[in-house]
Parts: structure tokens; sequence; C-alpha cells
């Protein structure tokens, strides 16, 4: 198999850092998994992780660990994301989609104990977090 051979399919670029990534091609034929329902509100936070707590912080805040569980109680949550800074360890950010501003507020209202209680928990884990945003789509 040839140099070329190998790359077949994978498109080659080079980042502003200048270092080179590859992404696969797709096709037509590529079937795409069905897209959840369109997410209206997004709320993006930045967490900085010491790495004694790593795990522990990438269980909670991921899209099966609790804070999901908690949202997964309103029907108007959309999903989070979970995102590992590629270059600097500890450095995270999530994304939690919701139907729009008025469900994630009125989640909020509805289980603003819980949240709280849960916010309580998961501090120590966190070095320091920041709200990023709260986007609209």
């Amino acid at each position: 198999m040839s140099k070329g051979s190998a790359d077949r399919g994978r498109l080659r670029s080079v980042s502003k850092s200048g270092i080179p990534s590859s992404t696969p091609a797709t096709t037509s034929s590529d079937a795409a998994p069905p897209a959840p329902p369109a997410a209206r509100f997004i709320v993006v936070w930045q967490f900085e992780v010491a790495e004694q707590n790593i795990a522990a912080f990438e269980a909670a805040y991921g899209p099966d660990g609790e804070w999901a569980n908690l949202f997964r109680s309103s029907p108007d949550y959309r999903g989070t994301e979970l995102l590992r800074d590629a270059y600097v360890s500890g450095l995270y950010l999530t994304i939690d989609r919701w139907a729009s501003e008025d469900a994630f507020r009125a989640f909020r209202r509805d289980h603003d104990a819980d949240y709280e209680k849960l916010d309580r928990q998961c501090d120590s884990l966190t070095a320091k977090e920041t709200r990023i945003g709260a986007y609209t789509a």
C-alpha cells in the first residue's frame, strides 16, 4: 500500500497553531444517526479541574453524569456535551442544550433545591468555573 492510499478518505488540514489534523471525508452514502430535537437555548460553562479530580469531574459532568441525570427530569432538556481541552490538562467546557430559554428557566425554578444541592456537592471537583454564556439558536 502506498503512502497516498493510506490517507485516502481523509482530508488533511493544518490549524492556526500549525498542528496537522485529519478529518474523515464523508460521502453521500454515509448514513448519519437521527438528530435529536433541535435545541434553541444553549448554556456553556468552562471548568478548571485539578488532576486528582478529573475522573470524578468527568463522571459528574459528562452526558451520563449526575448533572445530566438531574436535567433529564425536564422533557425539554436536549443533552449535554463535555469537551476536554486537547492541549491544557484539566480544562473543560460543558454545553447544555434546552428546547428554549423558557424551558430552562422553568427547570431551574422547579428544581432549584436539587440544582443547588448538586452544585454544592460538586463544588470541590473544580478549581474554577465560569459561565461562558447562554445562547439561542
